[in-house]
């Protein structure tokens, strides 16, 4: 009975507070609508994507269409607070329809659980979501068809964080046409938004000796989504 008591002194003398608008704690219902409210977002956030992909899935906006097995539209989550934007799908990627796969792929993971991520913890893309013939850069045409869908993808996802990935994708983004290795290492504004360019994971599959500038990269995210998380 006592204990009884002194919960029910207790929850008093919080709602007093309250109202005297010293503090500001949420009862469990409030709680339970912010979560619900969350749930809906994300449930909204999903389903535009899905719109995405199936417009995607049928474009013909640029010839790329002609020669492609599948389209890759993107994949992970629809509440990413980091995005990454690659240059454009490869054989792998036209073959199973999803970004990044293979070893590029795997070397991506392993640098996302160096700064405690998971792939599902982020969403991955590119510039343009049909393969090149034989790997070659996007042409300007093609990325004119195929940008708008990456900013609407960004709109729905809201990012805390952009990186690009590669030489193209960062060029493609900043509207720059500095080398990658002078602007990687630092943060850009894109549409409000912090962008750090930094190698793509390809190259440094070419290069083993690039890797060290890449997990400093990776660690300036991790940084980066701290202080856009407290802020």
């Amino acid at each position: 009975m006592y204990r009884k008591e002194i919960i029910g002194n207790l929850k008093e003398y919080v709602k007093l507070l309250r109202e005297l608008g010293y503090i500001a704690i949420p009862y469990p219902s409030t709680i339970s609508q912010q979560n619900s409210k969350k749930t809906l977002e994300q449930e909204d956030s999903r389903e535009a994507l899905r719109i995405i992909a199936e417009e995607v899935a049928i474009c013909k906006k640029c010839r790329l269409w002609e020669k492609r097995t599948n389209t890759v539209p993107g994949d992970g989550a629809t509440n990413a607070k980091l995005v990454f934007v690659g240059e454009a799908p490869g054989q792998q990627e036209d073959l199973q329809g999803i970004p990044f796969v293979g070893r590029a792929g795997k070397l991506l993971e392993k640098l996302l659980s160096d700064i405690g991520l998971k792939r599902e913890d982020v969403f991955i893309c590119n510039v343009v979501k049909c393969r090149p013939p034989n790997n070659r850069d996007p042409q300007p045409d093609e990325i004119s068809a195929c940008e708008p869908i990456l900013i609407k993808q960004l709109e729905i996802i809201k990012p805390l964080v952009i990186c690009a990935l590669g030489r193209h994708a960062a060029q493609t983004l900043l509207r720059d046409s500095t080398g990658i290795n002078r602007l990687r290492g630092h943060f850009y504004n894109y549409h409000g938004i912090p962008l750090l360019p930094t190698l793509h994971p390809a190259a440094i599959l070419r290069a083993a000796n690039l890797l060290p500038d890449i997990e400093s990269d990776f660690q300036l995210l991790k940084q980066k989504l701290m202080e856009t998380q407290d802020g």
